[in-house]
């Protein structure tokens, strides 16, 4: 309704009504005002109509408003000189209007000390029945789109969102025709041998890998064949050149290769990875967007058929080249049921820490020696206990490991024993589930048998017990499912178009806001983000600029380790101070010196500190001017690397120290093991690896709440209470518990805890 016919209405109106005829012109308001909700409901329902039908013919779909954070919003006009709406026409009795409107919408009128002036005109209207409810519909839909910006800008958002061709990302790799070649085979094929081969020998070349290990194996390989290479990973940039003149070549992890470099080769190291669920983009753009001549991949053949049809939408052919194994490998008829049975050699596979404590512990006391590679090792640890594995002059010639040996070491291990097939995964809802592994996870484990490289010419699989070996053989005799599509990730500059809509939007908001508008085909997915929304929700109430803020959420970070956390919040903090992170401060900050570990947890500890200056020399290849000090932190690294390593080297007695102080709850463990290992029969051995799929809750001992560890128990663990510390309290508590009890009985009676005491005289 235009401004001149609403002061038209006004000017119509009789001045003087009185009270009564005014009170029954607010009880005829009440009536209409309550087709409200209906007459916006019908124009709410035309309005979903017209957009499934732009759903449906233009790809679009409707976005999930639970996602998206109302603002508040107070009138346009100026409030400095009162309510001119009231000037105008006289004051609205709002109270006729609280339980008709939306809420929002409602409050909005209730609470509002002035109103704008067209609406208050309208509203006068509909009291003295001069306009219809339906007028109020044009300034419910002003406030809706006041509260729920993304809704004014719904299109612009879902152009920015818009995935579905990513190969026009990369205009310099689209300039150039690219030769595509698959290297597909097994574990210790050769595939990666020959692609590293014509790396080698160009003038030029990238190799991408999945891990730091990896990235330094092809440095130090390159450079040993006489062909200068630089390095580059998240947290380390080595120039070969001592100009800081870059070298033709590099070795890097994916993650950081270039995609504006033009380079002769490129090698794309496990193309399998594109379908991981967290990483998968950094294949992606890879993939899409290296400006090379020659695109050498490698992997399992599963990812043939899904590369095969990204190359079509650039107008690329893949030429594919099949590998087989070099050295035979057999999975066993047999289970090794007993560590007694351990020969030179052998890798236990585990997939828990508290399985690998409770092995190394029982093969300590049958009088051998092992060597211990676990994820949350450093890498300089993890090639010192490889190096230890594979020296022949070493005793040591057990190796117990999670899967973390299925890439980026050359281990010489005749046979793999898995000592479970179920490892716990997180599903695309973010949620902890109890599987059997994959036959892609089983044929990299087992792979690592009878390499080609060591002294073992032919490998062997088997599994702990004998009930887990018809499954394993299943397991490796199943065909692996091809890959159906690739992982994509929003860039920085996609999600600062998005705040430039979105401004008053928390990052964590606008990234599943972005989530819900993407749009992308079959052949790609949008990526879980669960990491990044964390790091953002952690750092939210920090001021920081969006683009900092982004980078501080892409820093790679454990966040089940409470002080990794911690710090990476620390450093956003000191940064939006604008006070620079020195070596001194990050000394003061960790504790340094720091002791070798005491026990496990001591050991977990040092690790937590080892991620935290992963983070600090991530950042400083950000934010050189704030993170100062990468060289003298990266030596300091180096030495806490080797505190880790002594207490690696003694982790069966960080163990006995751990189990003696109840600081593990390995006792249950170490019986169950000890009679499953030396032979249980097959029901037993059932029920026992049934409470052991779960990790950690199989050391609990039976009990009423077997599935649940206990308050004390999680403290300990944590390291919020020492052992002592949990005697003292256990003292202070009973001694309290008598005194409360002599207060309650009267002289002479003995009290119920007296009473349990003398029952139950070895309690404590």
């Amino acid at each position: 309704m235009s401004f001149p016919r609403c002061a038209l209405l006004w000017a119509r109106l009789p001045v003087g009504r009185p009270a009564g005829h005014r009170a029954a012109l607010c009880s005829v308001l009440r009536a209409r005002v309550e087709t409200l909700p209906g007459a916006l409901g019908r124009v709410s329902a035309v309005a979903s109509a017209s957009s499934s039908s732009s759903s449906a013919s233009g790809g679009y779909k409707a976005p999930n408003t639970s996602l998206f954070v109302p603002l508040t919003v107070k009138p346009q006009g100026p409030s400095a000189d009162g309510d001119v709406g009231a000037e105008l026409t006289r004051p609205l009795d709002k109270t006729r209007l609280f339980h008709q409107a939306f809420i929002s919408f409602r409050n909005y009128i209730m609470q509002s000390h002035s109103l704008d002036v067209d609406i208050h005109i309208i509203l006068n209207d509909i009291c003295f029945s001069a306009a219809h409810v339906d007028d109020l519909f044009p300034f419910f839909l002003r406030h809706a789109k006041q509260i729920f910006p993304v809704l004014e800008c719904k299109d612009d958002l879902r152009k920015i969102s818009d995935l579905r061709i990513p190969p026009n990302w990369y205009p310099e790799a689209r300039a150039i025709q690219r030769k595509i070649i698959f290297h597909s085979g097994p574990t210790n094929s050769g595939k990666t041998y020959h692609a590293i081969q014509k790396y080698l020998s160009a003038k030029s070349g990238v190799y991408c890998g999945p891990l730091k290990l990896l990235a330094h194996e092809i440095f130090e390989k390159s450079n040993a064949a006489g062909v200068p290479c630089d390095l580059v990973t998240g947290e380390e940039r080595v120039t070969i050149d001592a100009d800081g003149k870059q070298a033709a070549h590099v070795a890097c992890t994916v993650e950081m290769c270039s995609v504006t470099t033009p380079y002769e080769v490129a090698v794309i190291d496990e193309i399998q990875m594109i379908k991981d669920p967290a990483r998968g983009w950094a294949w992606t753009r890879a993939l899409l967007g290296l400006c090379a001549e020659e695109v050498h991949l490698c992997g399992e053949s599963a990812a043939i058929d899904l590369v095969t049809e990204l190359m079509y939408t650039t107008g690329e052919e893949v030429e594919v080249r099949n590998y087989k194994r070099l050295t035979p490998i057999s999975v066993l008829d047999h289970a090794l049921e007993s560590l007694d049975n351990l020969r030179p050699g052998d890798c236990i596979v585990c997939f828990s820490k508290n399985d690998i404590y409770s092995v190394s512990r029982q093969i300590e006391i049958r009088g051998l020696e092992s060597a211990v590679i676990y994820g949350s090792l450093p890498p300089g640890t993890k090639l010192a206990q490889a190096k230890k594995f594979n020296d022949p002059d070493d005793p040591c010639k057990i190796l117990v490991a999670t899967d973390a040996i299925g890439m980026g070491l050359n281990l010489s291990i005749r046979r793999i024993i898995f000592y479970s097939l179920i490892k716990p995964t997180i599903n695309e809802k973010g949620e902890k589930e109890i599987e059997p592994i994959t036959t892609s996870q089983a044929l990299q484990i087992a792979g690592r048998a009878g390499r080609f490289s060591s002294k073992y010419k032919e490998g062997e699989v088997t599994t702990m017990n004998r009930e887990d070996l018809s499954l394993l053989k299943e397991i490796l005799n199943r065909r692996v499912d091809p890959i159906k599509a690739a992982g994509l990730h929003p860039t920085a500059e996609q999600i600062e178009m998005f705040a430039y809509h979105l401004p008053d939007t928390t990052l964590s908001n606008l990234i599943d806001i972005f989530v819900d508008f993407s749009q992308v085909d079959g052949q790609y997915f949008v990526c879980n983000m669960d990491d990044f929304k964390f790091s953002a929700e952690l750092i939210q109430h920090i001021p920081l600029s969006l683009r900092v803020r982004y980078v501080f959420c892409t820093a790679p970070i454990n966040k089940k380790q409470p002080f990794v956390c911690s710090s990476l919040l620390q450093f956003a903090r000191q940064y939006s101070r604008n006070e620079p992170l020195t070596f001194s401060w990050l000394r003061r900050y960790i504790k340094w010196p720091l002791l070798p570990p005491k026990n496990i947890k001591d050991l977990m500890d040092l690790e937590a500190v080892h991620d935290v200056l992963d983070i600090y020399l991530w950042l400083s290849y950000r934010f050189i001017d704030m993170f100062p000090d990468a060289s003298l932190i990266r030596d300091l690294q180096k030495e806490l690397d080797g505190v880790i390593q002594d207490g690696v080297h003694n982790i069966t007695k960080l163990i006995k120290i751990s189990e003696s102080h109840k600081l593990l709850n390995l006792e249950s463990l170490s019986a169950e093991n000890q009679s499953r290992l030396s032979g249980t029969s097959k029901g037993q051995a059932g029920r026992m690896r049934g409470t052991k799929t779960l990790g950690s809750k199989a050391a609990e001992p039976p009990g009423p709440n077997a599935g649940e560890k206990s308050l004390a128990s999680r403290l300990v663990q944590q390291g919020l209470l020492t052992a002592d510390m949990l005697k003292q309290l256990e003292k202070e508590w009973l001694t309290q518990q008598t005194e409360h009890g002599k207060d309650r009985t009267e002289p002479g009676t003995p009290s119920k805890g007296t009473r349990r005491k003398k029952k139950e005289p070895d309690s404590d």
